[in-house]
């Protein structure tokens, strides 16, 4: 037989008669025609936002301490990148171990089946939007750099050496830092007697110096990027390299021994109890068997660290490190109306209602 996987949100229809309806493991040319559907193993987002730090020493950095008595002034330049945060999101992808499909059989009441456009179980006899991962943070550049020699007047414009050209540009931070005190205490000819008015033209005085300090000073320049990559783990993991981070060249590659690592921790915080395979729970497994798969998620504890500083630290709860249980298909007769929400990242239960039609 054809097989048929239904990735879509599927309404099906009750119909008449007290057949039950059927859920068994998905196998290709044996499922009869109905819901396939599949659960989700837990896969981790990481987001990983970084400041970029670029210093460009100043043009006439030489001539700092000699007409401004600037002090330890940096002749390298350097570019700096520091993690600001690391953020992790679980989501949902099918696993292609725990595929089933519902049967329908002639005169079944089957239930209501919404799932996701990849096929995850979402919820039956009522509905549920399909989450989505929220969009990544944006970068942000850094701020336009000042011109300084949109400041520059005209005499210091025609200088014919950089000596000069720095020591007429000090001069003339010097008259603009006394401008700007007379204006603070009013002593200036053209104070403003409007507060507004005067907050301009101090703030273009301070801008005035700002830009032609960065001659002498340098200039920084700061923007953030952002990372993000993801991981579907099968198993624990205990001081695993998530990536390479380099104080130079940013985020790397894992195999890029320029970074430093940054190590991620991923340990189950339960015992999940083994099953116990005897004739009575055969006999019980096999009768529970007529009805919907579910994950029973196990909870962990998630990491991130270097050896300076933890990142990230909190718990999730993964599909794939669990097991999985069976509701019983008694709770999805004419008899009963059970409505039942799944949790799209772990296929676990969210909420379950049940309750006898009136």
């Amino acid at each position: 037989m054809k097989k048929k996987l239904l990735l879509y949100s599927l309404a099906l229809l009750p119909l008449c008669g007290s057949a039950q309806t059927e859920v068994t493991p998905y196998m290709p040319g044996v499922t009869v025609e109905g819901v396939t559907y599949c659960l989700p193993k837990t896969a981790l987002r990481f987001t990983v936002v970084a400041e970029k730090e670029v210093y460009t020493p100043g043009e006439y950095a030489k001539y700092a301490d000699r007409y401004l008595r600037l002090k330890d002034v940096d002749f390298e330049g350097y570019t700096r990148w520091t993690i600001k945060s690391i953020k992790v999101e679980p989501y949902g992808v099918p696993d292609k171990n725990k595929i089933y499909s519902i049967a329908l059989k002639k005169r079944t009441v089957a239930p209501l089946v919404k799932l996701t456009k990849d096929g995850i179980l979402l919820a039956i006899n009522t509905d549920k939007e399909a989450e989505t991962l929220p969009e990544l943070p944006k970068a942000q550049p850094a701020e336009k750099l000042l011109n300084p020699r949109n400041f520059m007047n005209q005499e210091i414009l025609a200088a014919g050496s950089s000596a000069k050209i720095a020591e007429l540009t000090a001069q003339e931070i010097y008259d603009i830092r006394d401008s700007r005190n007379a204006l603070i205490r009013g002593e200036a000819d053209n104070t403003p007697k409007d507060g507004a008015q005067l907050k301009l033209m101090l703030d273009q005085l301070n801008k005035q110096e700002e830009a032609l300090s960065q001659l002498f000073v340098g200039y920084k320049q700061k923007s953030t990027e952002v990372f993000s990559f993801t991981t579907t783990p099968e198993q624990e993991m205990e001081h695993a390299v998530l990536f390479r981070f380099s104080e130079k060249l940013g985020v790397v590659s894992n195999e890029d021994l320029a970074g430093e690592p940054i190590y991620i921790d991923l340990k189950s915080a339960q015992e999940i109890p083994t099953s116990v395979e005897d004739e009575k729970t055969a006999k019980k497994k096999a009768k529970m068997e007529e009805g919907v798969t579910y994950n029973v998620p196990a909870r962990a504890f998630l990491k991130i660290y270097n050896p300076s500083k933890v990142f990230c630290e909190e718990e999730v709860s993964m599909g794939q490190f669990g097991n999985t249980e069976i509701l019983s298909n008694a709770l999805f007769d004419k008899k009963t109306t059970t409505q039942v929400l799944f949790y799209q990242n772990n296929g676990g239960i969210e909420k379950l209602t049940a309750q006898e039609p009136e």
